[in-house]
């Protein structure tokens, strides 16, 4: 018994020793890691003590055992400010708009509305003039777009579809020269005597003017970017499409219709269709929100175009030829 005891008090000191020298070990490590450690940032301009001495680069900092499951992640705890893990906001900020988001398909080249999109927009080519070949490009895709969505719209493109033949047998005929641009065709056919114009009788009156025909477009696609406009920003509980366009129709067209033409549009406009349905054709396969932007924006090209044909005609004074 004298010799069993020592051995085992000898043992038990061991065990206790081992575990003191670990112990040890990992205090002395979470000791020097925080020596470490760098110092918070100091406020914008420095301290008085750092502006004198100048900043110096921050200690490497490697992760020990005493640090926490937050500390790994760039956090530390008793308050101190957490800088989570990620690129700086400035960096987050250019990666951000650089991941733009893709182009709607119907907007794209294979698309609807991109169709009647790009040739407008590029009517728009010339500086201060309207290029006219594209436009009527353009209006030949519109009439694709509105003809499936309702009556009051094959109406209305009939009669359009008629106008842009004519002016396209200008721009494509023996007199091409003279029909390239808005501008030109005005002068050419002023000189020419073609034009209508108030209080004078043109000198040939068996032939229909192209300006004549470019007015009357006009006002339909005055009232065509109307409609479009209001059924993409229509609010919930607001107006209906059909009396948003209704009332389009009674600011644009209206006046310029005899009375027969004026009851058949309005009982055209009691067939029209929804929101959800207009959007879905313009769009197909998209979030209704997402519809709404495109639109929107396809009848903003088209209000570019109208506003750059108004204000061509009316410097020439050729609002009223018809």
């Amino acid at each position: 018994m004298g010799v069993v005891l020592p051995l085992q008090v000898s043992r038990r000191w061991f065990r206790y020793t081992i575990s003191l020298a670990i112990f040890a070990l990992l205090l002395y490590l979470c000791t020097r890691s925080l020596r470490e450690w760098p110092l918070p940032s100091p406020p914008l301009g420095g301290t008085q003590e750092s502006r004198s001495l100048g900043s110096k680069p921050p200690l490497a900092h490697t992760a020990s055992p005493c640090l926490s499951p937050g500390a790994l992640s760039g956090c530390r705890s008793g308050g101190q400010s957490c800088i989570t893990e990620g690129p700086p906001p400035l960096q987050a900020q250019q990666q951000s708009e650089s991941l733009e988001a893709p182009e709607p398909q119907c907007l794209g080249p294979h698309g609807m509305l991109g169709r009647m999109v790009r040739p407008f927009s590029a009517s728009l080519k010339l500086e201060g003039d309207l290029e006219l070949s594209p436009y009527l490009a353009g209006w030949r895709e519109l009439i694709k777009f509105l003809t499936p969505l309702g009556s009051i719209f094959t109406f209305a493109t009939s009669e359009a579809f008629s106008k842009v033949t004519a002016l396209e047998a200008r721009v494509h005929g023996p007199d091409a020269a003279h029909y390239r641009s808005l501008v030109a065709m005005t002068a050419w056919e002023l000189r020419e005597g073609l034009l209508e114009l108030p209080g004078i009788a043109p000198r040939h009156s068996a032939r229909s003017s192209g300006s004549k025909t470019t007015l009357l477009l006009h006002r339909a696609l005055r009232w065509s970017q109307l409609c479009l406009h209001r059924v993409a920003t229509g609010t919930p509980g607001g107006p209906e499409p059909g009396e948003q366009c209704s009332d389009a129709y009674g600011t644009v067209l209206a006046p310029h219709h005899p009375w027969l033409v004026r009851q058949a549009a309005h009982l055209a406009f009691l067939s029209f269709p929804g929101r959800g349905r207009l959007l879905e054709l313009a769009c197909p396969g998209t979030r209704e929100a997402e519809a709404r932007a495109v639109l929107a924006r396809a009848a903003g090209t088209l209000e570019d175009v109208y506003n750059r044909t108004q204000g061509l005609l009316a410097q020439r004074g050729l609002l009223q030829l018809a």
